[in-house]
């Protein structure tokens, strides 16, 4: 016979005997998907953003179908996510509060002073390694850089005048930005409207060299927190801070401070506007 047609006979054969053992041995040690981690999978934003504390959506599809994850697991999703997921794994969403990513800081280039024309690499990562540590005169303020912007897929932080501004109805909460900001400026505040007091300052120092930096920095007076009537904010480390599990949202510390530190994200009636005002 001729060694050709022998040697594709002996490769066929071959072949198919490999083929056979692959298919029951890929039959034997199959490892059963659980359907419902597809199915979760498919209803995720799909952003892969870890704001979740998982490895990615297919890590948290995984944790959620296993039990290991709440259904409203997924700050990107919210609650319209949330209640897909709950009805995939039979239970009810419960409601998830909104948080929105918050800038501690408002020192704004006529707020604050510039020591130097800074003209290199534009990172906030980089004003370690520069004079003084960037050219603003606060060492705990926006350096206005933007590597929170980089860090945004949603477009939902931008630097204006110097410092960085987040809209909160593109937020996500992802957190994104917060991992970005070297100055770990940046926290989560509720999104509800009744908490819409925050405190835009993270000088941890007090007084003189604060009214030195800049002209809206925390000087940890404590009016703020003598005037709170549910002693939902206090000045920790020279800086005040807001406890939102206890606050009304009643504008007496906003109304006291001097120094224009606590914000209003959105327009207050007359009776809640500053005394100073």
């Amino acid at each position: 016979m001729n060694p050709i047609v022998i040697t594709i006979i002996v490769l066929g054969v071959v072949g198919l005997l490999i083929g056979i053992m692959l298919g029951v041995a890929g039959k034997k040690l199959a490892v059963e998907v659980d359907e419902r981690v597809v199915e979760i999978r498919e209803v995720l934003p799909g952003n892969n953003c870890g704001a979740c504390g998982f490895p990615g959506c297919d890590g948290l599809s995984a944790a959620i179908a296993a039990g290991k994850a709440p259904v409203n697991a997924c700050p990107v999703g919210g609650p319209a996510v949330a209640a897909k997921v709950g009805k995939i794994m039979g239970v009810d969403a419960e409601g998830r509060e909104k948080k929105v990513a918050f800038v501690m800081c408002s020192g704004t280039c006529d707020k604050t002073k510039t020591y130097y024309e800074y003209a290199g690499i534009e990172s906030c990562k980089m004003m370690p390694f520069v004079p003084g540590g960037g050219p603003k005169s606060c060492d705990f303020g926006c350096l206005g850089f933007g590597d929170c912007v980089k860090a945004c897929q949603f477009d939902a932080i931008h630097v204006e005048d110097g410092v960085a501004v987040v809209d909160k109805e593109k937020c996500t909460s992802c957190g994104a930005c917060i991992k970005a900001c070297p100055q770990h400026l940046i926290e989560l505040v509720p999104y509800e409207k009744r908490k819409k007091f925050h405190v835009a300052c993270s000088n941890k120092l007090r007084g003189k060299p604060v009214i030195q930096a800049c002209d809206v920095g925390c000087i940890a007076c404590k009016k703020c927190e003598n005037n709170c009537p549910k002693d939902a904010i206090h000045v920790e480390n020279n800086l005040a801070k807001i406890d939102y599990d206890k606050c009304v949202g009643c504008s007496k510390c906003y109304q006291v401070c001097p120094r224009g530190v606590i914000t209003a994200w959105e327009p207050l009636p007359p009776a809640m506007q500053r005394k100073e005002a």
